[in-house]
């Protein structure tokens, strides 16, 4: 970890960081778990009270669960979701990587250069923001499809196409992990597959054989693709191609019902998250209150609000 990808250092003391960066199993397993629950909450809101209404309320909450699941694997490479490293690895890629298709080693590999090369001609993440701001009609048609499940099943093509033509070739499988890891993919995706159709056989067993199609599959090509790129622009499209490590990153502000079907587990902290990367997700908040406590704040991108980070990116305001 250089200090170059931990600009945080220049503005906070080591005692000031310390208690930040401090882990902890229990919240590990209390995210992973939570995460876990709202599925089955989910699951058992549509059992109960079967209707279109509860049908498309569950394919929302279980697809912004998966995204949930990408962010506690997020928290894995870091080695911040649990204190313990065996814990922290076990987790982030099968409880958290593998059911969606990820893989939390070639996630890291391809994550921590992000971090370090943020929004320079080096950063691999540089290709999603540098599109923005785009027009409104642009955003309106990566939105719909996403929401259409095109989105979703391109990737789903282009990881098996992939992994087949690279089947064998561990050479190419390496160079592969950045491109592969950039949308939360898999090179190892046969494994990573195996997991996803367990979790869908599960859902199957547990209500109708439909189950696991309509609330596992249906919400990852659909609301999973759309809150991915909402989340990728709100994090860095339409800000700065600089090294300031307050304008090349944004913090948008969530209320209750934005984190439940948009940003779970405190991903809109993504400025903090920069600042010192190794900070747990649910210490992000105390540590924006440290750095606005330290007059820092009039410096810090900040937008109100998910749909005032899309109109940063292109959307109409209305």
């Amino acid at each position: 970890m250089t200090r170059y990808s931990t600009p945080g250092k220049a503005y906070l003391s080591s005692d000031e960081i310390r208690p930040l960066a401090a882990r902890s199993d229990v919240m590990g397993l209390w995210m992973v778990a939570h995460c876990w629950g709202v599925i089955a909450l989910a699951l058992a809101l549509f059992a109960l009270w079967p209707s279109p209404l509860t049908f498309v309320l569950a394919v929302t909450l279980i697809g912004s669960r998966q995204l949930g699941l990408a962010i506690l694997m997020h928290e894995a490479a870091h080695l911040a979701l649990f204190k313990s490293r065996a814990l922290n690895e076990f987790a982030g890629e099968w409880l958290c990587g593998r059911p969606i298709m990820a893989e939390l080693h070639a996630y890291r590999h391809y994550h921590l250069t992000h971090h370090r090369f943020t929004q320079t001609d080096k950063d691999p993440d540089l290709s999603l923001s540098a599109k923005f701001p785009t027009s409104h009609a642009s955003l309106k048609r990566k939105f719909m499809r996403d929401l259409t499940g095109q989105t979703g099943v391109k990737l789903f093509i282009a990881q098996i196409t992939t992994a087949i033509r690279l089947a064998g070739d561990h050479e190419a499988m390496d160079a592969a992990k950045t491109d592969a890891a950039q949308a939360f993919k898999s090179t190892e995706l046969f494994k990573s597959l195996a997991t996803f159709f367990v979790v869908i056989l599960i859902m199957g067993l547990i209500g109708e054989w439909w189950w696991g199609l309509a609330f596992w599959a249906l919400p990852y090509l659909t609301w999973f693709q759309f809150v991915l790129r909402v989340r990728n622009i709100a994090e860095h499209g339409a800000t700065e191609t600089s090294q300031d490590p307050f304008q090349n990153v944004r913090t948008t502000q969530a209320g209750w019902i934005a984190r439940t079907f948009v940003a779970p587990y405190w991903v809109n902290y993504h400025l903090e998250h920069h600042m010192i990367m190794h900070v747990p997700c649910w210490k992000l908040p105390k540590m924006h209150d440290v750095l606005v406590a330290k007059g820092l704040g009039a410096r810090m991108n900040i937008a109100p609000s998910y749909r005032a980070a899309m109109v940063e990116a292109g959307w109409r305001s209305t």
